[in-house]
């Protein structure tokens, strides 16, 4: 098992996870299309050319779910009870074709569970950088994680 059990966190927890990404255009192309997104910036080279960006912008809910993704295997992989929510979900930076990702987690906080003993919530602040190290995805997520077995 990859994921820590919710006694294993400290708040100020950091990982740099190790898995990166470079972002292909059959990527963009089939998460656009399998979540029915028909938005010309991300499909429509031509559309993408005239707009501000000047070429296909890459579906930002791809790029947070790979932020998400990326940072299961060192956190939650095997301890996740649920997961509770994403918030403060922002992408300050466009991410494009042949960008390479890369993710970082820190706990920002814990607690007990009220209604679950055996478990407690874990928040992350979860973060995507692209290879010019600018920040492209930055989000919380609550998670409710299980105890060690005793």
């Amino acid at each position: 098992m990859a994921g820590r059990y919710f006694g294993e966190w400290q708040v100020g927890d950091r990982i740099e996870h190790a898995i990166r990404r470079t972002v292909t255009e059959t990527d963009n192309l089939l998460f656009s299309t399998m979540t029915h997104n028909p938005q010309p910036l991300h499909l429509d080279v031509e559309a993408a050319k005239a707009s501000g960006f000047g070429q296909v912008l890459v579906n930002s809910t791809f790029t947070f779910s790979l932020l998400v993704g990326l940072s299961v295997n060192d956190t939650t992989l095997g301890t996740l009870v649920a997961n509770l929510g994403f918030t403060d979900v922002v992408t300050p930076k466009p991410v494009f074709i042949g960008d390479t990702l890369r993710a970082s987690s820190e706990v920002k906080e814990l607690r007990s569970s009220k209604s679950r003993p055996e478990a407690g919530i874990v928040t992350f602040l979860h973060e995507m950088h692209n290879q010019r190290d600018e920040v492209v995805c930055r989000c919380l997520r609550s998670a409710l994680l299980q105890r060690a077995p005793v």
